[in-house]
């Protein structure tokens, strides 16, 4: 796939997931804008292939400080074309009983927050140029309830609603609106967690970064508001 002039933001770039999803759209020749909260880990993320690059630091939590890095997006490459969501976070342990607020608010704000905040700061920007493209990072666990992750389950199945939600309202404005459902990710951290698993049958990064390269380019321009399953074989 061609993506050469096509504007690509990525939050949480220097992640496991961010990394991956950098490498195929650089090497699909997009231009990026890598946002993170670390600038420093965003310095070492392999961008060869990309038409142009933009190292962002963000707070996700902050408005102002989205706003600031979406700003610099449109000023250095005029226009963005697909917004991916991949900044997030996971916890579990608490039954729902015993949930804290600060700790139901936490992932709420890690999982949903992050999206509708940068949707607030995005969206304006292509309903402007009559196109974009939207992928949020779900989770198949969220398909149901699951015990000791109430508040994980809860923040990843409100990604999903609030991708319907979006899709509905976007869809007539030329702007798509999907997310993915990935199992366990294939990271250095699944495999320290759970070293009994066989990673083998887990979601390589970059197998999960190629359904966000095809939801980000025309032959997805059919599909609103979808919630994919990437789940390996698992």
């Amino acid at each position: 796939m061609n993506f050469k002039n096509q504007s690509i933001i990525v939050t949480g770039a220097a992640g496991n997931l961010g990394r991956a999803v950098a490498g195929v759209f650089a090497a699909a020749g997009a231009n990026l804008v890598l946002i993170d909260l670390n600038d420093d880990a965003l310095k070492s993320v392999a961008t060869k292939g990309a038409g142009g690059v933009l190292l962002q630091r963000a707070d996700l939590g902050d408005p102002a400080s989205i706003a600031a890095a979406v700003d610099a997006a449109i000023k250095r490459f005029g226009r963005i074309d697909a917004l991916t969501n991949l900044a997030g976070g996971f916890a579990m342990g608490d039954k729902a009983h015993e949930l804290s607020a600060d700790a139901w608010n936490h992932m709420m704000e890690l999982n949903a927050g992050t999206v509708l905040r940068m949707c607030h700061a995005v969206v304006p920007h292509m309903l402007k140029a009559g196109s974009g493209r939207i992928v949020n990072i779900g989770a198949y666990s969220a398909l149901s309830g699951k015990a000791e992750m109430g508040a994980y389950v809860a923040s990843k199945s409100a990604v999903i609603r609030l991708t319907e939600t979006m899709a509905a309202e976007l869809r007539g404005q030329g702007i798509n609106v999907n997310c993915v459902l990935p199992s366990i990710i294939d990271t250095p951290q699944n495999r320290a967690s759970m070293p009994k698993a066989d990673p083998k049958k887990w979601v390589a990064p970059e197998a999960l970064a190629d359904v966000l390269l095809f939801l980000c380019s025309p032959a997805a321009r059919a599909i609103h508001g979808a919630a994919i399953p990437v789940v390996g074989l698992s």
